[in-house]
């Protein structure tokens, strides 16, 4: 049994339905993941984004925001908490000291 014979009748139906399934699950895992979709000929369809969408994107970049900020500012105290556990004990109480005063 040659290659031709194979694909003929029940072969080339198989083929067709597997093509088929593989550009619908790559259309389906495009839109879940928010990519943009192409047209017959390879142009870009943009996404139509509603009022909703356009406000939760908002939300999301200032919440994205003040995440950043407040995890820059954990990173600045884990550097100082980090420097007082390494640090010796004389020049802890040395600097201590000198804050007190």
């Amino acid at each position: 049994m040659n290659m031709i014979e194979m694909i003929g009748g029940t072969g080339l139906i198989v083929m067709c339905l597997a093509v088929t399934a593989g550009w619908v699950f790559t259309t389906w895992l495009r839109v879940r993941h928010g990519y943009p979709l192409e047209g017959s000929w390879g142009q870009t369809l943009k996404p139509v984004h509603s009022n909703e969408t356009t406000e939760r994107i908002k939300l999301l970049t200032s919440e994205n925001a003040q995440l950043s900020a407040e995890l820059a500012a954990m990173k600045e105290r884990l550097v100082t908490l980090e420097r007082i556990a390494t640090d010796s004990g004389s020049r802890l109480a040395n600097e201590i000291d000198r804050l007190k005063h």
